[in-house]
């Protein structure tokens, strides 16, 4: 059955899955405040969401697997796509940058990374604005027919090497923040093109009263994130305790250690 559903079910459209969490973030607060004294004043909690996501795939890699051309293939690497604008107003293009982690990395390495793809992409545009930008001046038709083309080779896996890898159309998951624009997370929809298996959405913060153990209350900020997976790639038990190890990784504060 698991390798006939990418027959059955042909595109993500008819494949999506959808569930949300409620994360309790108070923990990883407390880990950034410390890091912030020893200098990483610029660490927030996305790096912490990031280094969680890549130790989950090291322990369950089946969630770094993606579907083409109604096959199932497994990557090694931890790609992970995300949309930056280069400057938080209105008028500031958008950017899509890409990061490649390797499964054993930790936040450091995954903090390091990340900021200088960022610091990259804020200076310069990367490669795949500068194909955007030449494909988006040529007619109508032939470009319709130039994706009709690229559609056919990325179905046979033939995609010109160059471009799947700046594509953020291809990779192990793509994240968005929107507690950055001060609103609740959304369900992103997955895409035909490329093979983005999984999207995660993250919102605002939010108080919320929790009992201790020793029945008092206090408050503590918490995250609602929303996740679309595709549910070819593996079962529904896998996925659970993929994403409760997730959650388990956000809400304790010891696996910030190197």
């Amino acid at each position: 059955m698991h390798y006939l559903e990418p027959y059955l079910m042909k595109v993500r459209a008819d494949s999506q899955n959808q569930f949300d969490a409620e994360i309790d973030i108070h923990n990883a607060e407390l880990y950034l405040a410390e890091k912030k004294k020893e200098g990483y004043t610029d660490m927030t909690l996305l790096h912490v969401i990031l280094a969680a996501y890549v130790r989950v795939v090291a322990e369950r890699p089946g969630l770094n697997r993606f579907v083409a051309g109604q096959r199932i293939y497994s990557r090694n690497n931890v790609e992970c796509v995300m949309t930056i604008k280069k400057e938080l107003s209105i008028e500031s293009p958008d950017t899509c940058i890409k990061v490649e982690f390797d499964p054993r990395d930790n936040i450091y390495n995954v903090y390091k990374k990340f900021q200088k793809t960022v610091i990259e992409a804020k200076n310069e545009d990367g490669d795949f604005e500068s194909v955007i930008g030449k494909l988006v001046k040529l007619p109508g038709l032939s470009l319709r027919a130039i994706v009709g083309i690229l559609r056919f080779l990325d179905y046979f896996g033939r995609l010109p090497k160059a471009l799947a890898k700046v594509s953020p159309f291809h990779g192990s998951m793509i994240i968005t923040s929107m507690g950055s624009l001060g609103i609740p997370a959304i369900y992103h929809h997955l895409y035909d093109f490329g093979h983005l298996p999984i999207f995660i959405s993250y919102g605002k913060m939010y108080n919320k009263e929790v009992e201790l153990l020793d029945g008092t209350r206090e408050k503590h900020h918490f995250v609602t994130f929303k996740v679309v997976t595709d549910e070819r790639i593996c079962d529904g038990h896998y996925y659970a305790t993929a994403f409760k190890k997730f959650k388990r990784l956000l809400e304790r504060i010891d696996f910030y250690s190197p």
